[in-house]
């Protein structure tokens, strides 16, 4: 799947879980239909493509326990976090202090507001329909922390059980069974083409997504190779135009010149044999690379 058509899929969902919710109400399956949606919209659309790692371990506004990652020795921690700055105007903002590259960046945490629609989608789900979602696996109230659960109201603590999860929705959808993480190089692969839509700045979405620019050639950007070796052949044509151009402007001089050649006389074909060829007029092939 390309990004649009992911894109489109994505909207799709988002647009019939807040119909579905308005004509049923809430319900288990509405609201299952509405978390999916969410979910989805985390994964892909609204955002440079997350890390999933910080994805699954990102808590909810109501948790206000101490930070819930194994190696977080900071007292004042409070995790990967959706928190709600505003309720209105609505205002949500997402804070990953614990991501990939958190170290190396000097504990550098990614930190940027929720686009308002996502925002609005995600404070809906936050609402009632979680709520039922918590009753109908018997964990009442906030005892998953966790924004989003699997099928049994407990949060993807393993990176396979999203992957599966998202595989089966994505099919569900009308889509391909891609794994989650190819969303990244989908996202990559489009923002660096020649036909890239108007978009983020490239170091800015690389940041959202936990790496750098450099990073997108050698392990997302799967067209990057091939991209450059095409870009090099059609430029080739407009250089072999400027030679040929040149060519004819400059009215070259044919006469054979008889300067020295590479310290060799020139010879007629009767007196050849007499000397030996010159090492770069040879069969000899010189490796220059």
């Amino acid at each position: 799947m390309c990004a649009a058509d992911l894109v489109h899929t994505i909207h799709g969902a988002e647009q019939q879980s807040q119909a579905q919710m308005q004509q049923q109400g809430v319900t288990v399956e509405t609201s299952r239909d509405m978390h999916d949606a969410a979910l989805a919209a985390m994964i892909f659309s609204h955002l440079p493509p997350v890390r999933l790692s910080c994805i699954r371990s990102l808590v909810g506004p109501a948790y206000l326990g101490p930070c819930l990652h194994p190696d977080c020795k900071e007292p004042s921690c409070e995790g990967n976090r959706l928190s709600i700055m505003s309720e209105s105007p609505l205002l949500m903002r997402i804070s990953l202090p614990h991501h990939k590259n958190a170290r190396k960046w000097g504990k550098a945490v990614i930190e940027f507001d929720v686009p308002s629609d996502l925002a609005q989608l995600l404070h809906t789900y936050l609402g009632a329909p979680r709520k039922a979602l918590l009753e109908h696996h018997l964990l009442i109230g906030d005892a998953c922390p966790y924004v989003f659960m699997d099928m049994h109201g407990r949060g993807f603590v393993a990176a396979a059980v999203l992957t599966l999860y998202w595989q089966k929705w994505l099919v569900s959808r009308g889509g391909v069974p891609m794994n989650p993480s190819m969303c990244r190089q989908v996202f990559v692969d489009e923002r660096q083409s020649d036909s890239a839509t108007a978009g983020p700045s490239n170091q800015g979405a690389a940041m959202v997504m936990g790496h750098s620019v450099k990073q997108w050639d050698k392990w997302y950007d799967m067209q990057y190779h091939p991209r450059l070796a095409q870009n090099a052949v059609d430029g080739m044509q407009s250089w072999r135009a400027a030679m040929l151009q040149s060519h004819t402007l400059a009215a070259p001089d044919l006469t054979l010149s008889t300067a020295l050649h590479c310290g060799h006389v020139l010879v007629s074909d009767y007196e050849e044999s007499r000397y030996q060829s010159c090492c770069c007029d040879s069969d000899i092939d010189i490796d220059l690379d």
